[in-house]
């Protein structure tokens, strides 16, 4: 897993390289960084309710009120998630310093293990302002498809682990009127945080 984090950034490294001539070739609304995927017209998002890490319900309308990036790992995860969740974290503080307000929030794939109690240690450990978010195994799966997120359990008959999720790991910019951007991982936070910036001051 850790292989392939680096793998990636040293791909990022390359990408930077090239996006000066890219810029002049792109739409004004593409992304400027190489950490965000081209989305065109793919829809991700939609309405659900979920298990805040307070033990409060709360509703999509609730949990993206405002700019918002969503990330959907798990707080038994060994490697990938936390760094990707303080990439997420790293990020928010950069652009609180631009004056920019985002909440990051972290959803759980592994709802069976991710308690709100569990989620609340992980999410304030993480950043001040995270929102934990789990819910039944439906409710997940239903949330899961909206973003199309891909998850699936794997177990570790030999390992002190009972098992791990396999899962995507992609972070979503979302504003209350849908999707503005979707992150790969593996790129410092000030990719994301930069795109963040450019895409709220393009209003």
């Amino acid at each position: 897993m850790r292989s392939l984090i680096y793998a990636l950034a040293g791909g990022a490294a390359l990408a930077v390289v090239a996006v000066g001539g890219w810029l002049l070739l792109t739409p004004p609304d593409a992304p400027r960084s190489p950490a965000a995927l081209a989305i065109g017209d793919t829809s991700f998002g939609g309405a659900f309710e979920l298990t805040a890490h307070t033990g409060d319900r709360i509703t999509d309308r609730e949990v993206i009120d405002g700019p918002t990036l969503i990330y959907f790992g798990y707080t038994y995860c060994p490697d990938v998630c936390p760094i990707d969740a303080q990439v997420m974290a790293e990020a928010v503080e950069m652009l609180d310093q631009k004056g920019h307000d985002v909440t990051p929030v972290f959803v759980t794939v592994d709802p069976e293990r991710d308690t709100p109690e569990e989620l609340a240690g992980y999410a304030e450990a993480m950043h001040p302002k995270m929102l934990g978010l789990t819910g039944s195994e439906a409710e997940i799966k239903a949330v899961a498809e909206l973003y199309k997120v891909y998850y699936d359990r794997v177990e570790m008959p030999d390992s002190a682990i009972d098992y791990l999720m396999n899962h995507t790991a992609y972070t979503y910019f979302m504003r209350p009127d849908g999707v503005a951007a979707v992150f790969r991982n593996g790129f410092p936070p000030e990719e994301m945080a930069g795109e963040v910036a450019r895409i709220l001051a393009d209003g």
